[in-house]
């Protein structure tokens, strides 16, 4: 994948690097960890300016935040009570935590997704629950903004400073991202079985 990363950001510059970076966060399989680091090394070898890099790859990964953000937020909290009465079990979240959550987010969600936004595998899925709760677009966009930029900036000042040894970058950032999604399948199994007997509509305990 890195080949066709290298020769798609040489054919197209700051073009080039938007677009990888709306692919990544549209279709995360695409690594920003790939993209962004080759557009270092590019700007390290005075091809690109690392300025307009950064600049590019937060343009073209908002853009794709901004995607998820809309198709979230026309989704709508209200409209996911049946899936949540269904599934909710499979989901491991019941009506009422969902309730919660919505509070809770509207005093500390631009931490959230600041924070979410320089954090390997979290940071493409972070629009998903900023849309469904309806987060005020200004603020999603500034921390979304803020968030995204450093993460861009941190990656390609990598590849800026590593040159063509950027690949190393996945020995540190590879082993993180393994880490959050191990946390992450944990926590999904810890929930399932604690959730087994609660009734999702309500968030009663049900009895045998």
């Amino acid at each position: 994948m890195s080949d066709w990363v290298i020769r798609l950001i040489e054919q197209s510059g700051y073009l080039g690097v938007g677009f990888l970076m709306f692919l990544e966060t549209i279709f995360p399989p695409i690594p920003s960890e790939v993209i962004m680091p080759v557009a270092g090394v590019a700007a390290g070898q005075g091809k690109l300016s690392y300025g307009l890099v950064v600049a590019s790859g937060t343009a073209g990964a908002m853009l794709g935040n901004i995607v998820w953000y809309l198709a979230a937020r026309a989704l709508g909290v209200d409209r996911l009570r049946p899936i949540v009465c269904r599934w909710g079990r499979w989901l491991t979240i019941t009506w009422p935590e969902l309730m919660r959550a919505e509070l809770w987010f509207r005093k500390n969600g631009t931490f959230f997704v600041f924070l979410g936004r320089l954090l390997p595998t979290v940071r493409s899925l972070v629009s998903v629950p900023a849309g469904l709760l309806k987060m005020r677009f200004a603020t999603f966009v500034l921390a979304s903004t803020l968030g995204t930029a450093g993460w861009t900036a941190l990656l390609a000042g990598a590849g800026y400073k590593l040159g063509e040894s950027y690949r190393d970058i996945d020995q540190v950032i590879g082993p993180a991202s393994n880490a959050i999604l191990a946390v992450l399948a944990i926590g999904y199994v810890h929930r399932l079985w604690t959730h087994r007997n609660i009734d999702p509509a309500t968030g009663t305990v049900e009895r045998d």
